[in-house]
């Protein structure tokens, strides 16, 4: 984390801590989304509702857009114990709980309702276990969708071939560059906030977002062609500091607890409310969507699950997995 990130992230905090003075405790809710997108807009009424059912002993503060970091930088700050909560997806957990990554791995499950199964499995629960213990960050919830991964590129995609010499954005977690490598492209890591430049400048030729994302930095400016890949179902959760957590009273975790349960669910239900009003006004604008053959690209991704080092994981997951056995 460079030196000027780390001092506005610091002052940010102080700011908001100094602001609330007469609060107990504080918590900041980090995203990488505007604040125009569901998860900004769920994130912000669960501050008023925690303020409120706490009598104003814990004191929110939301911050979008990167605020505070990029979601790497957030998780270094959290694990330093700073009062934050990120959202963010498992590939970026994976390097402190390798098996976590296969929440973000390709083709995982048919439909985001099918998410819940695993989350409320008891190997989910003995991961986030074991994520506090070994790394001190402590996964609050995994349940706010943000959309299926598309590809947004200049040109059509309707097989992986298609994709060959194609520089195409993603997050910078190993699930993903392998996931993006393996439907074919080119994997070019960078952060969310650069995106659009980068595209506008020529420095990618792509990036696979899901709908609303893309929506919220404009991306269907820079990007005309949207294939419906659907290769990864986006939940992403909160994650904090584990000795902040436990620093709480237990009444004060349990308002927290199920605030912010909440808001990923209403999150959740506002993204999937959203995305054909998002397509439609990207149609609008010039961006031509087009079908491809899931079944082909499911083929080229399934070996990213041994290259990653998941495959004992998807094992551990398979009787909660659509067609799994009980």
């Amino acid at each position: 984390m460079n030196t000027t990130i780390r001092l506005l992230a610091s002052t940010a905090i102080v700011l908001a801590t100094a602001s609330a003075a007469s609060a107990q405790y504080s918590l900041n809710l980090s995203s990488s989304q505007p604040t125009t997108d569901p998860l900004v807009i769920a994130m912000m009424e669960a501050e008023k509702r925690i303020e409120e059912r706490t009598e104003g002993q814990v004191e929110v503060t939301v911050y979008p857009s990167s605020q505070l970091g990029e979601d790497n930088d957030v998780l270094e700050q959290i694990r330093n114990g700073a009062p934050i909560a990120a959202l963010v997806d498992a590939g970026r957990l994976a390097p402190f709980h390798p098996a976590l990554g296969i929440l973000s791995a390709p083709y995982l499950v048919n439909d985001y309702t099918e998410y819940a199964a695993i989350t409320d499995s008891p190997v989910y629960a003995e991961w986030v276990e074991e994520l506090a213990e070994g790394s001190a960050l402590r996964l609050l919830n995994y349940n706010w969708f943000q959309g299926t991964r598309q590809t947004f590129t200049n040109r059509e995609i309707n097989q992986p071939s298609d994709l060959s010499g194609i520089r195409v954005r993603t997050i910078d977690a190993p699930i993903w560059v392998s996931t993006v490598e393996a439907m074919g492209a080119t994997p070019a890591p960078m952060a969310w906030s650069e995106v659009y430049s980068a595209l506008q400048l020529g420095a990618i030729d792509g990036a696979e977002a899901q709908l609303t994302g893309a929506y919220g930095i404009r991306l269907h400016e820079v990007a005309k062609n949207v294939a419906f890949t659907n290769h990864i179902q986006l939940f992403t959760g909160l994650a904090t500091s584990e000795a902040w957590w436990q620093s709480l009273p237990e009444d004060i975790r349990a308002i927290v607890d199920e605030e912010l349960q909440r808001a990923g669910d209403e999150a959740t239900r506002m993204t999937v409310e959203r995305l054909g009003e998002v397509q439609a006004e990207m149609e609008a604008a010039g961006v031509t969507f087009n079908e491809v053959d899931v079944d082909v690209f499911r083929e080229a991704t399934d070996g990213v699950y041994a290259a990653t080092g998941l495959a004992e994981a998807r094992e551990a997951l398979a009787p909660y997995l659509p067609g799994g056995a009980d």
